[in-house]
């Protein structure tokens, strides 16, 4: 009888019953979870170590989504906080640190400290499919385009289109796939060949 739940509880982890969903063969290590019946999980997605998965509303009227597509992998201290939207695609690769966020704090009043302030909401952040970001990158309000690179330590705040690499702070495209001849090129910063 012990063996049985002891079976049972390494099968079901506590996480799984605070989320919306997750997939068959999903794995996550240690995730704090905040917000968790706003979280989605696909199959075979890979969260590593002490990542901070939040879905939470700025006031108790708004809707929130966290969604992470298949085989997509999470690397360690991973922040992804939602308080509206975020849209994680399909195989996408995030390395160890990055940072998400659909919403940021205000600071417009000098007089008030910036914990005292509001958050702001801002524009959804989607990665779509197959992207890949480096250690320690920040997405603030943005999209990041299908298979797309951004490199380490970058802070993308704008939209970045499909097939480029991007790289900086703020992050700006260096590189984007030519569908022309088929290779790689450099780019000026609006991601116009050169």
């Amino acid at each position: 009888m012990i063996r049985k739940i002891i079976y049972y509880l390494f099968q079901f982890p506590v996480y799984k019953l605070r989320l919306g969903a997750i997939g068959l063969g999903s794995k996550l290590h240690q995730p704090l979870i905040t917000g968790g019946s706003n979280v989605f999980i696909g199959k075979n997605v890979f969260i590593r170590k002490n990542t901070w998965l939040a879905a939470k509303p700025i006031n108790d009227t708004a809707s929130v989504v966290l969604k992470i597509g298949d085989d997509t992998y999470i690397g360690n201290f991973c922040h992804i906080y939602a308080t509206s939207k975020i849209e994680i695609g399909k195989k996408v690769l995030l390395a160890d640190r990055v940072y998400l966020s659909d919403n940021t704090h205000t600071y417009q009043n000098v007089d008030v400290p910036i914990i005292d302030q509001p958050v702001k909401q801002l524009k959804p952040v989607i990665l779509k499919d197959g992207c890949w970001l480096g250690e320690n990158v920040c997405v603030v309000g943005a999209t990041i385009g299908l298979n797309t690179v951004i490199g380490a330590n970058s802070v993308v705040l704008h939209d970045i289109p499909d097939y480029c690499v991007a790289v900086g702070s703020p992050a700006k495209i260096i590189k984007r796939y030519n569908q022309a001849t088929g290779v790689w090129q450099k780019t000026n910063e609006n991601g116009e060949f050169e």
